[in-house]
C-alpha cells in the first residue's frame, strides 16, 4: 500500500553570508511549532564542516550544539534535518572518499537528525554519468546513515540558465535519470523556473513531476537576501503568487529565509497563513504579522518603514536617514528584530562572493 507523505512546510537555513546564532536557531523551534510549520533544515552555506571541508572531523562543541538543537526541535514536534554537501565527491568516489563519507555519516548519526539532505548544488555539473555517480553516493548514504528520511538536491535544481553559466551544461536526461532510479521515498529539491522564482506555475510543476517521477519538494528562495543584488534589502513583504494549490503539486514548501533570523519571521508568518487560511487577504498579511509578532508601537514603525527597507535598500539610504532610523527605533533596541535592523544599518551583512547565483 502506497503511503502518502504529509506536506512539509518549513525553513532551510541555506543561505550564504552571516549565519544565525545558536540562540536564534533554538528560538525558531517554538516559532515554527506555533505557526503551523513542520520542518527545520540546518544547511548554512558558511559551515564548511558540511561543505567544502566536509571530510574534516566536526569539532566536539559543534557536534554537541547540533545534537542539543536536534533534541529541542524533536521536543517541539518539528522535523530536524541536516544538509551535507560532499563537495564534488562524485569526481572520485573511491575507497578514500567512501571512508571519509562513512566517518562523516557516523558523526551525523551521533547528532541523530530526523532527516539527512544530500546537497549537490554549487558544484560543477558538466560531468559524464553525473546522475549515475550521484545516485551511487546517495545509495551509499542510505546504507550507512540512521536518518529516517532523506532529501536530495540535484546540481541542476532549476531551469534557470544561470546554473549552466556557472556549473556547465547539464548532461542529457539528467533529471529523468535521477527520477527513474532514485528511491521514490526520497524527496528532490527544486527552486522553480528560476533560482529566485516569483511563482510556481502549474504547468511547470506538472512537467517537472513527470521528469522526476515524483512531485518536487520546493526550495523557495524567498525571503532570502544573500545575493549581491539583494544583500542590502530586507525582504519583509508577504509571500506572493503562492497558494494552497501547491499542496497538490509539491511534496512540500521549504523557505530559505534571510540572514536576519528574527526579521525573517515576518514573511514566514505570512506563508503559514497562506497555507492555513483559504480566504486569506495577502495584502494585509504583513501588517497582521507585525501586529502578532511585535509589540504594538514597534509593529506600527515596521508597517510604516518596510518599503524603505525592502524597496529603497541600504545603499540608497543617506547617513542622515540611517541616523534618524536608529533614533526612531532606539526605544525598542532590546527587541531582536531591532538588533538585526541596527546591524543591517551598520553594514554588518556583507555579500559573500561564494554566492554565485
Amino acid at each position: 500500500m502506497l503511503t502518502v507523505k504529509p506536506f512539509r512546510l518549513g525553513v532551510v537555513e541555506g543561505f550564504f553570508g552571516k549565519s544565525w546564532t545558536w540562540e536564534a536557531r533554538q528560538q525558531y523551534a517554538q516559532f515554527l511549532s506555533g505557526n503551523g510549520f513542520t520542518t527545520y533544515l540546518y544547511a548554512p552555506k558558511n559551515d564548511d564542516c558540511f561543505r567544502k571541508e566536509w571530510a574534516k572531523p566536526l569539532p566536539s562543541e559543534h557536534r554537541e550544539s547540533l545534537a542539543r538543537l536536534a533534541l529541542l526541535y524533536r521536543e517541539a514536534g518539528i522535523e530536524f534535518g541536516i544538509g551535507l554537501s560532499p563537495f564534488e565527491l562524485y569526481l572520485d568516489f573511491s575507497s578514500k572518499g567512501q571512508d571519509a563519507l562513512v566517518n562523516k555519516l557516523e558523526e551525523i548519526n551521533d547528532i541523530n537528525p530526523d532527516t539527512l539532505c544530500i546537497l549537490f548544488d554549487d558544484m560543477q555539473g558538466a560531468v559524464p554519468n553525473l546522475a549515475d555517480q550521484q545516485l551511487r553516493i546517495m545509495d551509499f548514504v542510505t546504507r550507512h546513515s540512521k536518518a529516517r528520511q532523506y532529501i536530495f538536491c540535484p546540481t541542476y535544481y532549476s531551469d534557470d540558465p544561470v546554473l549552466e553559466k556557472h556549473f556547465g551544461k547539464p548532461p542529457e536526461n539528467y533529471l529523468e535519470d535521477l527520477g527513474n532510479h532514485l528511491d521514490s521515498r526520497i524527496d528532490i529539491f527544486w527552486t522553480g523556473p528560476r533560482v529566485f522564482s516569483e511563482e510556481f506555475p502549474e504547468e511547470h510543476m506538472l512537467k517537472l513531476s513527470e521528469k522526476l517521477s515524483r512531485k518536487p519538494l520546493l526550495w523557495d528562495n524567498y525571503p532570502v537576501n544573500d545575493s549581491e543584488q539583494l544583500v542590502d534589502r530586507l525582504h519583509l513583504s508577504a509571500f506572493k503568487n503562492r497558494s494552497q494549490s501547491l499542496k497538490k503539486l509539491a511534496q512540500g514548501h521549504i523557505s530559505n529565509p534571510m540572514n536576519q533570523a528574527s526579521l525573517s519571521q515576518l514573511p514566514l508568518y505570512t506563508l503559514s497563513k497562506i497555507y492555513s487560511d483559504m480566504d486569506v487577504n495577502t495584502d494585509m498579511l504583513l501588517e497582521e504579522a507585525c501586529r502578532v509578532l511585535c509589540p504594538d508601537k514597534l509593529a506600527t514603525l515596521l508597517i510604516e518603514d518596510w518599503p524603505l527597507f525592502e524597496e529603497q535598500g541600504l545603499a540608497a539610504l543617506s547617513d542622515r536617514e540611517k541616523a534618524d532610523l536608529v533614533t526612531r527605533y532606539t526605544p525598542y533596541q532590546e527587541h531582536p528584530m531591532v538588533q538585526e535592523l541596527f546591524d543591517w544599518l551598520r553594514g554588518e551583512y556583507s555579500f559573500d562572493p561564494k554566492c554565485l547565483t
